[in-house]
C-alpha cells in the first residue's frame, strides 16, 4: 500500500488539525475529520472556508470550494472505521491523547491502518503502548501554518515497523509533496528540542526587563534575518503548547534550559495565549 491510496482521517480541527485536513485535501484526497461536538465541528468548518478562501485569492488553488468538497467533518471517532491513515491533532496532553489513541484501536477496522500523532513532543512508545497494534502507530509532526512550511517530522518507536515509517513517507513526500526529516523517540524531536530554549530565553528577557518584545523581536530580524522574532513565533505557536513543549521537555531531560519561566506560566493561566486568544507578547485584537 502506497501513501497515494490512503484513505486519510484526521482528529481534531483546531490550528493544527484543519492545516493538516486542508493540505491532505488540496493534494487531491478524501478526509474525515472528526470533532468532540456540533460547535467544534462548526468552527472547524469556518477554519477551513477562512483558510481556504484566502488561498484561491492568492491563486494558489483553484477553487476552495472544490477543496471544501472532498472534507467531511462530523462529530466521533468512529467516522474514521474505514480510515487506513488516522492523524491526531488534539490537545499536547499526554492523557488525552492515550485515550484517544486507546479508542482508535478499538474502531478503525484495518489492521494494517497507520496510526499517527501530531504530538509536539509527547514520546510515541507511551502512544503506541496505548494499543494492540504498536507498530502501526508512528509520529507525523507538521509545522504551522502547515500549508506553507514543507517540514514534517517522521517519529518511530522503538515498536514502530519498517513498513509503516516507509508508508508514512511515501504519504508525506510523495503525495502531499512535502519534506520529511527522521527523528528518534526523544521529546522534542529535533526542531523543538533546538527550538524551544530558544524561545524560552526569549522570554525569560521579557521576563528580566532586558529589552521589550519589540525589540528583542527587531533584533532577531534586522540582526540574524529571521523571517519574525522569537515571541511573535511563540504567540503563533501558541503559549500554552509552547509550555507544554518546554514541559515534556523538562520532565525528560531535567535540564534548566527547558524550565518554563514564571511569565510564561502566569500568562497561559491569563488565557493569553497568542495570535489564537487575540493576544500574547503581542496585541491581535
Amino acid at each position: 500500500m502506497t501513501g497515494a491510496t490512503e484513505k486519510v482521517g484526521v482528529v481534531g480541527c483546531g490550528l493544527m488539525g484543519a492545516g493538516i485536513t486542508e493540505t491532505c485535501a488540496r493534494a487531491g484526497l478524501e478526509v474525515t475529520v472528526v470533532e468532540t461536538n456540533a460547535g467544534a465541528v462548526a468552527a472547524g468548518r469556518q477554519r477551513l472556508e477562512t483558510s481556504l478562501a484566502k488561498a484561491e485569492s492568492r491563486g494558489k488553488i483553484a477553487s476552495a470550494a472544490d477543496v471544501l468538497d472532498r472534507i467531511t467533518i462530523v462529530e466521533g471517532v468512529d467516522a474514521l472505521a474505514d480510515r487506513t491513515l488516522v492523524i491526531e491533532a488534539v490537545m499536547e496532553d499526554e492523557a488525552v491523547k492515550t485515550a484517544l489513541f486507546r479508542r482508535l484501536d478499538e474502531v478503525v477496522t484495518d489492521t494494517e491502518a497507520i496510526l499517527a500523532s501530531n504530538t509536539s513532543s509527547i514520546p510515541i512508545i507511551k502512544l503506541a503502548a496505548a494499543t494492540e497494534r504498536p507498530q502501526n502507530v508512528l509520529g507525523v509532526h507538521f509545522f504551522n501554518p502547515v500549508p506553507v512550511l514543507s517540514l514534517v517530522e517522521l517519529i518511530p518507536s522503538y515498536l514502530t515497523a519498517g513498513e509503516t515509517t516507509e508508508r508514512a513517507r511515501s504519504f508525506v513526500q510523495e503525495t502531499l509533496g512535502k519534506y520529511a526529516i527522521d527523528c528518534k523517540d526523544r521529546a522534542g524531536f529535533v526542531v523543538n528540542a533546538l527550538l524551544i530554549p530558544f524561545l524560552l530565553s526569549a522570554i525569560r528577557m521579557v521576563e528580566q526587563g532586558v529589552a521589550t518584545a519589540k525589540d528583542i523581536d527587531e533584533g532577531l530580524v534586522r540582526g540574524c534575518a529571521h523571517p519574525q522574532g522569537p515571541l511573535a513565533l511563540s504567540d503563533l505557536i501558541g503559549l500554552d503548547t509552547v509550555q507544554a513543549i518546554a514541559d515534556s521537555l523538562y520532565d525528560e531531560f531535567k535540564e534548566p534550559q527547558y524550565a518554563c519561566p514564571p511569565m510564561l506560566a502566569r500568562m497561559v493561566d491569563a488565557g493569553l495565549l497568542g495570535r489564537k486568544s487575540g493576544r500574547g507578547f503581542f496585541d491581535y485584537t
